[in-house]
């Protein structure tokens, strides 16, 4: 965060969209910066059918996390929001819209979103 003379002034929200074929399956994924985290999309359809936040706490070693929005069943957007804050130390929002179709799916999409962290640090 910046001083303005005004008052505080935030960083700008900043977009990064990327997609990648995923066992036979287009994936997208769009990344909103935000002050002190980002909010990760990732679908294959336009939806947002759940919502979870995580973050990092100094009493457990275990980021915190929550699901806001879906259902509680479906354990996907927690757990990768989790994974995302404890490696960026970062307050991380997921909405992990895709089909529990094929169980290596998740494995190959969260590569491929630690890949894009590796390349573009800076969008996250």
């Amino acid at each position: 965060m910046t001083e303005a003379n005004n008052g505080p002034a935030f960083d700008a929200i900043s977009l990064h969209n990327f997609s990648e074929k995923i066992l036979e399956q287009v994936i997208h994924f769009h990344v909103m910066k935000l002050s002190g985290g980002f909010f990760l999309w990732v679908g294959s359809a336009p939806v947002l059918s759940n919502l979870a936040v995580s973050m990092s706490s100094r009493y457990d070693s275990t980021p915190l996390s929550t699901l806001v929005i879906g259902d509680p069943s479906n354990t996907a957007p927690n757990s990768l929001a989790q994974r995302l804050a404890k490696k960026t130390k970062k307050q991380v929002f997921v909405s992990y819209s895709l089909p529990m179709t094929d169980s290596n799916i998740s494995l190959l999409v969260e590569n491929r979103i630690k890949k894009e962290l590796e390349l573009h640090p800076e969008h996250f």
